[in-house]
């Protein structure tokens, strides 16, 4: 590997996760920013060099175009239409996909044989339509799945058990979105079962928090940056370092034919392999529900205007 890294779009996604880059200690030797408005990707790319002086982590930092993608390892997509105040993150679906398969049929011909990661909403089902234009094989695209609600669900947690969010071991899985849901059954914090430490109500009420976080932030300041720029530091880490890591993921299932976040053994090859964990029927129910929901919305594309979901072979 040669530690380097694209990053597509330079929103306030796409710059969050290239400070996130650097203000932590990664292995990425050389980040490459593009955007289609070039100029934007050019001054973060200067902004963000005007730091590397006092950074934790020194690195090249330029912006670049499409054609740079040929020797990267991991390209990051975070480009596409932003998520609207009262807009659900399905709502952005046949906006960003037809944005999605110019960028990603741009960044194949470049000969690039990576991995992807992708941030655009509707995540899931944007990382199933990169991994249907773009030819890869599925563990080579991955979505950044449940892994920022995990962590809201981890810190919401540590809040009512005083204890450190790094101490709980709890996952919010399946779509990144409304009908997402806590893995009750497999939380625990020290050992202890979650569910024998607080009441259903209370966990009820933390789900919904949880669940629902994103639209407050949106509600108050517009968007939603940093707890995902953080993230994917850590998904790209996972990777060049070869950590095989859990992470909560959005991966392929092939029984469903759909991407959804759910624990999943991440290193340098991609997804190593889906974590079988056990649910209780209630949570087999809500696994089903939004399996339907993503399916649906898969579906949707299949109409007029919208590309075609047939799996290239790029050379």
């Amino acid at each position: 590997m040669s530690n380097k890294v694209m990053i597509v779009g330079t929103g306030n996604v796409g710059a969050s996760i290239a400070f996130a880059i650097l203000n932590q200690r990664t292995a990425v030797n050389e980040l490459i920013l593009t955007d289609i408005i070039a100029k934007d990707a050019e001054g973060e790319a200067m902004d963000l060099s005007d730091a590397l002086a006092v950074a934790p982590s020194y690195l090249k930092i330029k912006n670049g175009t499409y054609k740079d993608a040929k020797d990267c390892d991991i390209v990051v997509i975070a480009a596409g239409a932003p998520q609207k105040t009262g807009e659900t993150r399905l709502n952005l679906l046949k906006k960003n996909a037809n944005i999605l398969k110019g960028m990603v049929d741009q960044i194949m011909d470049s000969g690039f044989k990576g991995i992807f990661i992708v941030v655009t909403n509707p995540m899931d089902v944007m990382s199933y339509l990169v991994w249907k234009f773009s030819g890869l094989p599925s563990e080579k695209v991955i979505g950044t799945g449940t892994i920022l609600d995990s962590a809201r669900l981890r810190e919401r947690l540590s809040e009512y058990l005083s204890i450190h969010p790094k101490s709980v071991h709890a996952y919010q899985i399946g779509e990144h979105g409304d009908s997402e849901f806590a893995l009750w059954s497999a939380a625990t914090a020290g050992g202890q079962k979650i569910t024998t430490m607080l009441k259903p109500e209370i966990l009820d009420e933390i789900e919904d928090y949880v669940r629902n976080e994103a639209y407050a932030i949106i509600n108050r300041k517009g968007s939603t940056h940093y707890g995902i720029g953080a993230c994917v530091v850590q998904i790209l880490n996972c990777i060049l370092n070869d950590e095989k890591r859990v992470l909560s993921v959005s991966h392929y299932h092939d029984f469903d034919d759909v991407y959804y976040g759910c624990p999943a053994v991440v290193g340098k090859n991609g997804i190593i392999r889906s974590v079988d964990v056990e649910m209780s029927e209630g949570e087999g129910i809500k696994l089903a529900k939004t399996v339907g929901v993503l399916k649906k919305a898969i579906s949707s594309l299949k109409v007029e205007g919208c590309p075609k979901l047939d799996r290239p072979k790029h050379k």
